[in-house]
């Protein structure tokens, strides 16, 4: 376990019933299934990125009322009767009819996938194959990196991040000594800014998550009677 784990655990540990995560993500759940409460079932939806382990923990495992199926870049075994899975880029989901679900999720997923055209193009397929969409991911401004777990990691130049890459395992990217590793690992995240999802998500109703008056995250919706 690394130094930022460490002091960090109650933080970002999704074992933990009491960590701020655990927490955050029971309200974001509770936001979801509010919103797809009144829709007719039962309700098709399409998970960009996600596990089954994920459903379960919301109480969909094995609930016929909803159809998932989760698309991510290697296969996903899944056991569920209600719970399919393909293999798919969320740039690009060729594979899906456009509506075809009645609602598209993500769980932070966006940061991972590029630049922000990438970004731009997982926007334009997730608000293509779905009537409605519900998507988090982590805000750019708040002061603790989610995923190198390191305060301000974010504003550091490349060559600062390459370094500490190259010397130390942080958070759940680990350590990369190889120059080229950690150069790909450092540009694998790209958080995002409020005005950037607002651009990506036109007329959507954003949400933000707050952790001691600060944003945490984002919650982005569309689609959805409210």
């Amino acid at each position: 376990m690394n130094i930022t784990y460490r002091i960090f655990h109650r933080f970002v540990d999704l074992t933990d019933s009491q960590s701020f995560i655990t927490k955050l993500r029971l309200r974001r759940n509770t936001i979801f299934k509010k919103l797809i409460s009144s829709l007719p079932k039962p309700v098709k939806i399409l998970d960009v990125g996600g596990t089954e382990e994920f459903w379960k923990k919301v109480g969909f495992y094995n609930d016929i009322s909803v159809e998932i199926t989760l698309v991510n870049l290697h296969k996903i075994d899944t056991r569920s009767e209600n719970i399919s899975s393909f293999i798919g880029d969320a740039r690009s989901l060729m594979q899906c009819r456009d509506k075809e679900f009645d609602v598209v999720f993500s769980n932070s997923v966006i940061e991972h996938v590029g630049t922000f055209l990438d970004q731009k193009k997982m926007a334009d397929e997730l608000i293509r194959v779905g009537k409605r969409l519900f998507l988090q991911t982590p805000n750019f401004y708040f002061p603790f990196e989610p995923h190198f777990l390191l305060p301000f990691f974010q504003f550091f130049p490349l060559k600062v991040k390459v370094f500490l890459i190259q010397h130390f395992s942080l958070g759940w990217m680990g350590q990369h000594e190889n120059v080229a590793d950690a150069i790909s690992v450092a540009n694998s995240i790209r958080l995002l800014k409020k005005r950037e999802l607002e651009l990506l998500f036109l007329d959507s109703t954003i949400i933000e998550e707050k952790f001691i008056g600060i944003t945490y995250s984002f919650i982005v919706y569309k689609g959805f009677d409210t």
